[in-house]
């Protein structure tokens, strides 16, 4: 088969995951561990959480419906300690491959489920991550942020947009993310989904499926 698309998830591929980040909170705080994504699973498609994600509400809001839904399971946590998590660290390597899949002529596309708080797409902290993230979203060929487009992962429809965007057929296209739930839909639709468990292991699939060898990335 020849893939014309590589689709990627940003959170969690491009850059280190924020269940990272939520862990090491939840352990300083003495939460459970994986407490943030017990709240954000909860009714998933109504909660705070998707709400944020689809820019229905405001960072204010979703700070108090979320200390709202931790309390309903137990602990005390408020929705912007979980803000101040989401911006990740950027993995070089998987940036290097993305340069190597561009000169190979290959199309890039990037699919986010992302909210309006930090600086940009990415949700940096600050000015200069803000830049940076700005330009590796530069290198695809078509962004969507769920923020933006008011539809978010799982939800069939926006793998459909970005295949509408890029005038390509699913069957043509390779779509990684870190969480299965967002994978499935898209190997629903035809696409070849990589569950991305670390960045070694993404590019290892991916080279694989496109018979390319990329440089080593670590975690």
């Amino acid at each position: 088969m020849a893939y014309s698309t590589v689709i990627f998830d940003f959170g969690g591929v491009i850059t280190s995951s924020p269940f990272e980040a939520f862990n090491r909170m939840e352990a300083e705080r003495g939460l459970p561990r994986d407490f943030v994504r017990k709240v954000n699973s909860t009714d998933p498609d109504t909660n705070a959480w998707a709400k944020f994600e689809r820019a229905e509400i405001d960072a204010e809001m979703f700070d108090a419906l979320f200390r709202q839904e931790a309390e309903a399971l137990g602990y005390s946590l408020d929705g912007a300690s979980v803000i101040a998590c989401l911006a990740g660290d950027v993995r070089p390597a998987m940036v290097d491959a993305l340069d190597q899949l561009k000169r190979k002529g290959l199309t890039l596309g990037c699919i986010t489920n992302n909210v309006r708080a930090g600086h940009g797409a990415g949700m940096a902290t600050d000015g200069d991550k803000a830049r940076a993230v700005g330009s590796i979203m530069a290198r695809f060929d078509h962004v969507i942020e769920s923020s933006k487009a008011g539809v978010r992962k799982p939800d069939p429809r926006i793998y459909k947009m970005m295949c509408a965007a890029l005038a390509v057929e699913p069957s043509a296209c390779i779509y990684l993310d870190d969480l299965g739930i967002n994978c499935k839909p898209a190997a629903q639709l035809g696409m070849v989904a990589i569950k991305v468990t670390s960045g070694e292991q993404a590019l290892d699939e991916l080279g694989a499926l496109l018979a390319l060898t990329f440089g080593p990335v670590g975690g």
